[in-house]
């Protein structure tokens, strides 16, 4: 049995949530490895809806421990927040169940504040940030002036960490006009929330070298998708962290030879989420369908979600870049009743078609896509749990991906319940 990484091939909101749920009932341990509770997703387990934000997938499922990796972000106002309306649903939480690394960042009010006070200030294209302070969050991880999970243990360390993190917030404030921060007032109000923190705090390094040397099965989990990665996504419209495969081992303490099988969660069409370029987007009748049939809204903002073809091209891309063993397909159903579909198969540049995606933002705006129309179908997928469930002409669209994308179907998901999945190969026993 191997371990398993997920992740989002697009640019997130590729369905994880959900197949990330049907694998935990074989994992023994759930990772989430980067981002923070700007990731959102949405579980439906026998008939009720959990909206996980900051929280593992496999928190929904009794018995498995979920870990929370050092490669996160953390806003602990947020996750007691969301630890409490999980409660309120039933899901039992305790620090069996739960383990947060001790050295993970902690995403602090004034990172929140600067989040959206520069993302208002800017002028022309905004990034399109969440503005719940993650990227303030990685900028002082990497600078070296951040507070752990571990600070928390002492009001002495709070309080140095902070006189460091301050002297350059407060600066940064003065520039933009606000008032200063005290960090007396922070201070009190990190300690009065270290008890409840604290005891989910661990050596999460250790949890997974004792999972894998016991053979227990471990799932690592990805937050948004491989195209916001912030080295190989579309710069600078991305987050602030990695989030390609190789993540799953630095950000959560585990050596990359125990990820063993990287599944990519890739939606039958494509979306995106704020600003950046967007090949195959389709601003017209086409995307107001996809949206509105897909019920393309953001778990966490609330925001639509722009709509376009599926983008073979791209799609290609973050998979060789991920090291992506197979795929899941998710949202297959939202394309029947379509006479025809379209899909991306490559790119016009400066007269000649290339089969790549340029870093340079004006070779991005340049680039226009060139498509391959696919013969559409009228019969419902909705809910088929095998593959002659499927109509012909279904069948042959998701052969065709899998010819253009370079890497098999592994799982085909058909609607937002759990059981509605086809399994083509398992990715903890391939």
């Amino acid at each position: 049995m191997g371990n398993v990484v997920v992740v989002g091939s697009q640019w997130g909101d590729e369905g994880k949530g959900k197949i990330v749920d049907w694998l935990s009932e074989r994992a023994d341990v759930v990772v989430r490895f980067q981002g923070g509770h700007n990731a959102g997703h949405t579980l439906v387990v026998d008939g009720k809806v959990y909206k996980l934000s900051l929280m593992p997938s496999g928190v929904v499922r009794g018995g498995k421990i979920s870990v929370i990796g050092n490669g996160v972000v953390v806003d602990p106002w947020a996750l007691l927040s969301e630890m409490d309306k999980l409660r309120d649903q039933g899901v039992d939480i305790t620090s069996e169940t739960l383990q947060i690394a001790a050295n993970a960042t902690l995403i602090m009010p004034y990172h929140r504040e600067l989040d959206a006070l520069r993302e208002d200030a800017t002028k022309g294209v905004k990034i399109g940030t969440t503005r719940r302070g993650i990227g303030p969050a990685y900028e002082d991880k990497v600078g070296r002036r951040a507070i752990r999970v571990c600070d928390l243990q002492s009001r002495e360390t709070i309080e140095a960490r902070l006189e460091v993190a301050l002297t350059h917030h407060n600066a940064v404030r003065r520039g933009l006009g606000q008032p200063e921060v005290d960090g007396k007032v922070i201070a009190d109000e990190l300690m009065t929330l270290a008890p409840q923190i604290l005891p989910y705090m661990h050596n999460v390094w250790r949890t997974l070298d004792d999972a894998q040397k016991s053979g227990k099965k471990i799932l690592f989990e990805g937050a948004q998708g491989s195209l916001l990665d912030i080295d190989h996504g579309t710069y600078p419209f991305v987050t602030s962290s990695n989030t390609v495969a190789g993540q799953a081992a630095g950000g959560s303490g585990m050596g990359p030879r125990a990820l063993d099988y990287v599944l990519g969660i890739t939606k039958a069409y494509t979306t995106r989420v704020g600003s950046g370029p967007f090949p195959s987007e389709q601003d017209n009748e086409v995307g107001q369908y996809l949206g509105e049939k897909g019920h393309e809204f953001g778990t966490v903002t609330g925001r639509s979600r722009r709509c376009g073809w599926f983008d073979a091209v791209l799609v290609r891309q973050s998979l060789t870049i991920g090291g992506v063993d197979g795929i899941a397909l998710t949202k297959l159903d939202v394309l029947d009743g379509m006479d025809e579909l379209k899909v991306c198969v490559g790119y016009k540049h400066k007269g000649e078609v290339i089969d790549y995606l340029p870093y340079g933002m004006e070779d991005q705006a340049a680039i226009e896509p060139v498509y391959e129309t696919l013969e559409g179908w009228q019969e419902s997928t909705f809910g088929a749990r095998s593959w002659a469930d499927l109509p012909a002409t279904a069948v042959k669209y998701i052969r065709r991906i899998e010819e253009l994308i370079g890497v098999p179907v592994a799982l085909l998901s058909t609607s937002p319940e759990r059981d509605d999945t086809i399994l083509v190969r398992d990715p903890f026993q391939d």
